[in-house]
């Protein structure tokens, strides 16, 4: 006999209660199952730490992304270090644990497969897949995502360039290397685009500085802070540096 019941908090974490009986003997459990406000900071660190290519990732950071103020996130994170999701250090920063690696990976997998399938099945257009994504990771179950995956044919990429981890938790290295690093004469490939809000987005597709598309440095201008390039051999236009850094090339 089993007696399970749910107490959600879907701002902290959702605890299960297990009563097991069996014959004279009584186990009891308490299970700490990660909330929705959970995932996405699990997510959030993770990506972050892909990015700065550290294990550790600063609080502001973190705030910053998930549009929260840093006492918030600290309180957050505190609570999560207790139940075994991250080490948080004050003044440092905040790593995940390998209990916390393990979902946020599986909500990074989850949360990419989702954009693939919205853009190449539904064909919604990618500037606007990033909070359908956000909002239907957390719903999806196991059994679905896999077949999801295998659906779509089990896509190394998302519609953005960025690598989809695989069911185990393999993740391909991508580039940390952005435009603005480039030289005069470089001729490299756009990978992915780091920035995932609707209006960055639309203005890359407009143009055209999408995963795949051939790039050529032609002047960088100090002064302006801007960076000329040449897409496919065609197209000429300038960008600020802020925008350049946020384009994540590869030779």
């Amino acid at each position: 006999m089993i007696d399970k019941t749910n107490n959600f908090d879907r701002s902290k974490f959702n605890f299960i209660n297990l009563k097991i009986e069996y014959g004279n003997l009584k186990i009891m459990f308490l299970l700490f199952m990660p909330s929705s406000t959970v995932e996405n900071y699990l997510k959030q660190i993770l990506v972050e730490s892909l990015h700065e290519d550290s294990c550790e990732v600063s609080m502001g950071k973190i705030a910053d992304c998930l549009g929260v103020t840093p006492g918030t996130a600290t309180t957050m994170v505190k609570s999560m270090e207790g139940k075994g999701w991250v080490n948080y250090r004050p003044r440092k920063g905040v790593k995940l644990t390998t209990a916390g690696r393990k979902v946020g990976m599986n909500m990074l997998r989850r949360h990419r497969l989702l954009e693939t399938f919205l853009v190449e099945t539904l064909g919604l257009d990618w500037g606007e897949i990033h909070e359908e994504a956000e909002v239907l990771e957390h719903a999806i179950s196991e059994k679905v995502l896999e077949k999801l995956d295998e659906f779509l044919g089990r896509p190394s990429h998302d519609p953005h360039g960025d690598p989809i981890p695989t069911r185990r938790g393999g993740l391909p290295k991508a580039s940390n290397r952005s435009l603005l690093d480039c030289k005069v004469g470089d001729l490299v490939c756009i990978e992915s685009i780091q920035d995932q809000e609707k209006e960055f987005l639309q203005f890359a597709r407009k143009n055209k500085l999408i995963p795949g598309r051939k790039i050529e440095v032609i002047r960088h201008d100090r002064i302006a802070d801007s960076i000329e390039i040449k897409i496919d051999n065609k197209t000429v236009i300038t960008l600020g540096s802020k925008t350049a850094e946020k384009i994540v090339i590869r030779n």
